[in-house]
């Protein structure tokens, strides 16, 4: 496994949930929901110069049957436009197939009602997102996802 705190993202059309992990690795956690829309991109390289962040973890949405919809291509554009505003700190899209249904469940077991989950929901999602991440690397030895490339960097963004 890598050393280093890596930062989840999990867009939305509305709010976008941002979490962290501990520089081993093992542990996500809810960092901030950042308002998507003007100022977003300053927002999260904000948040990966704080936490010293040697990696940003996007989500990708795919279908349960691994189609890339609009909702990808979305995310695919939002992953262009943050690594450029990154780098050199990279960025991987991870598919985040049921991470919002996964968080909702956890915070509606905890007891947070549904109407208090709206303002959390994101972190939460972008916590499962990273903590899924950061198991597939120590599962496979392997950086999660696939890497964003920096437009101009001669290979095509997002693939």
């Amino acid at each position: 496994m890598r050393h280093g705190v890596r930062l989840g993202v999990d867009v939305g059309s509305v709010r976008i949930g941002v979490a962290r992990s501990d520089p081993g690795g093992v542990l996500a956690t809810p960092v901030e929901t950042v308002r998507s829309g003007k100022g977003d991109l300053d927002r999260i390289a904000e948040l990966a110069a704080e936490h010293e962040a040697v990696e940003v973890v996007l989500g990708l949405p795919t279908s349960l049957s691994g189609r890339e919809g609009q909702a990808a291509e979305r995310a695919l554009a939002f992953g262009a436009r943050l690594a450029a505003r990154l780098a050199p700190t990279p960025v991987r899209m991870f598919d985040e197939r049921l991470t919002t249904v996964t968080a909702q469940q956890g915070l509606r077991a905890s007891g947070v009602r549904a109407k208090k989950q709206r303002s959390v929901v994101d972190q939460a999602a972008a916590v499962v997102l990273l903590q899924a991440a950061l198991e597939s690397e120590r599962a496979t030895g392997v950086p999660p996802g696939r890497a964003v490339q920096v437009a101009g960097s001669g290979e095509e963004t997002g693939r």
